[in-house]
């Protein structure tokens, strides 16, 4: 999947742009159904199993054993550094900052990868199903616009991508957590067990489960089942965890359809005035500075939910003057994130307990509050829930801690130390108009792109779940014998959580949406955008297994409407 040499009046019966959890979807999908696709990529190549540098690199290896280089981060990676996994080992997955700049009208934490497979190599890989109780919300109390789609229409392709990815997961009946297909599960460890057990038994309406994650327990497809190693976001060779790079693909390579073009900057979409359809993508060639258009009858937007925005408010034309497909003024708003606090609490009585290996999994906790139309029980309206582990102390944990130095020191820090667990609440953002994203009038990047303007921020909704979760939380891990509980703001800020949804949202009216029931513009009819922008609404639970259902169905619409001459 290397860059080659094109043609810059080559043509292509499809063009993704982006190469991520959307776009590889988008690219498999489009290539099966005998599709010559292009798909752009503005990071650097990478080959799966071959390229992961770090997967097993120890520490000592790196200059200052891997350490972080403060300066370094300060100046060129001040947002990618602030993410959990970014480090020596993971640095080079991640764009610099300094290099690629944006404006932040409100503080924005906007995580941006710089590989061929984007953050699907570096997500935490939970998947869950929405169900109704997320698509009807919007409709019954007020907040946003109505989804045009509901569980019964995506549920079969909820199935279809499950199969394939390969999810790991508990079948637990719940209407609002609906069940899917998955490979057995993986085993919590004792403290989680007591704790479910405490929870279950103290309150019957509330569920701790092992998290659904998009990690095979048995082998598939070709991809290995995970032996525990560890850390997955240097790469994972055996394949055993989801990602594009390793999965979708591969299948579309396997094809003979796919042309893949890394180090690819999407600028603009052009638009015939006339048809109101995509004639040219304009792409700027990383590595040269070099500018060149490509063609392809359909056009499918999956380069990230704010990427994919600032592509379209950047397509502007006479026709379309506030950008592409922006007829309703809905484009760049309505922008949610998810955010929390984590609840931390030592769990005593437990030191002749202990775990192996590395599980690429948490605990999870599914929303149990405002289940039902009659409920009444909260100040605040949607939901939350939790996700988290049970974890004994290391010896790097602990360093610095224990007292002590010579032969002691080192004999105490060879012991394992006391048992700990963490609660990682996970709540709904309302779509709020306010919340925008915007071209800024002047800033440019280093390709003469205008910079992206953030004005996103959390409301009193999102303030009252915040603390609803962390009374809720800490009164839970009290039950269960938990001591010295403090909690702990992880996602203060929007984009922190990395699940930013919003901008070209999916809606029946076109006076108020971009998209319609299947990803394609109102107004632009061979234009399909299905990564994070095209959401409605945030639900509370991890989105990136509903991009790729609606990408998959987008495919399959896409294609039909395509061969009926719709399109």
């Amino acid at each position: 999947m290397m860059k080659g040499s094109f043609d810059q009046a080559a043509d292509f019966d499809a063009i993704v742009v982006g190469s991520g959890i959307s776009g590889g979807w988008a690219a498999k999908e489009l290539t099966e159904k005998g599709l010559k696709v292009l798909v752009l990529e503005r990071g650097k190549n990478l080959r799966h199993g071959i390229d992961y540098f770090s997967e097993h690199q120890p520490p000592w290896t790196k200059p200052f054993g891997g350490k972080p280089l403060r300066e370094l981060y300060a100046e060129e990676y001040p947002i990618q550094s602030q993410n959990i996994i970014f480090d020596e080992m993971t640095r080079p997955y991640f764009l610099n900052d300094k290099q690629n700049p944006y404006q932040q009208q409100k503080a924005f934490n906007w995580t941006r990868s710089d590989i061929v497979g984007g953050k699907s190599l570096l997500w935490s890989r939970q998947v869950y199903r929405w169900s109704d109780l997320d698509f009807e919300a919007n409709k019954k109390d007020g907040h946003g616009i109505d989804w045009p789609i509901r569980y019964a229409d995506i549920k079969d392709w909820y199935s279809y991508v499950e199969s394939f990815i390969g999810v790991s997961g508990e079948a637990l009946g719940l209407d609002h957590l609906p069940d899917g297909i998955f490979q057995k599960p993986m085993e919590l460890n004792a403290v989680e067990k007591s704790i479910k057990a405490n929870i279950e038994h103290n309150h019957p309406d509330r569920v701790l489960t092992i998290g659904r994650t998009a990690v095979q327990t048995e082998p598939k497809n070709g991809r290995g089942a995970c032996h525990y190693c560890g850390p997955c976001e240097r790469g994972c060779s055996v394949g055993a965890y989801f990602s594009s790079l390793s999965s979708t693909l591969p299948a579309a390579e396997k094809t003979g359809n796919l042309t893949m073009r890394p180090e690819s900057i999407v600028e603009a979409l052009e638009v015939d005035p006339v048809s109101k359809k995509i004639t040219a993508v304009k792409v700027i060639d990383a590595a040269t500075g070099e500018r060149m258009r490509f063609s392809g009858r359909l056009v499918f937007l999956c380069a990230s939910a704010m990427a994919s925005n600032q592509i379209l408010l950047n397509s502007r034309s006479e026709t379309f003057p506030n950008g592409l497909a922006n007829g309703s003024g809905s484009l760049g708003r309505y922008i949610m994130d998810h955010y929390g606090d984590a609840i931390f609490a030592l769990m005593p009585g437990y030191d002749d307990r202990y775990y192996s290996g590395n599980r690429p999994n948490n605990f999870y906790i599914p929303r149990f509050k405002n289940l039902s139309d009659n409920t009444k029980e909260s100040a605040f309206v949607r939901g939350y829930g939790f996700q988290g582990a049970s974890i004994r102390s290391t010896w790097s944990m602990m360093a610095g801690q224990v007292p002590g130095f010579g032969a002691y020191l080192k004999h105490a820090l060879m012991r394992p130390g006391p048992w700990f667990t963490f609660m990682a609440g996970f709540g709904e953002s309302l779509p709020r108009y306010e919340n925008q994203v915007a071209l800024h009038t002047s800033k440019r990047d280093r390709y003469g792109i205008p910079q992206l303007r953030f004005n996103v921020a959390f409301g009193e909704n999102e303030a009252r779940i915040r603390e609803d979760m962390v009374v809720t939380g800490s009164e839970m891990l009290k039950q269960a014998g938990g001591v010295n509980i403090n909690s702990v703001s992880i996602n203060n800020v929007p984009g922190d959580a990395i699940h930013e949804m919003g901008g070209i949202r999916m809606g029946y009216d076109p006076a108020t949406s971009v998209l319609n029931a299947y990803n394609q513009a109102h107004e632009v009819v061979n234009l399909f955008v299905t990564d994070g922008s095209c959401m409605t609404s945030a639900s509370c639970v991890n989105p990136s297994l509903t991009f790729m259902a609606l990408t998959a169905r987008a495919a399959d619409y896409a294609v039909k409407q395509l061969a009926a001459g719709s399109i």
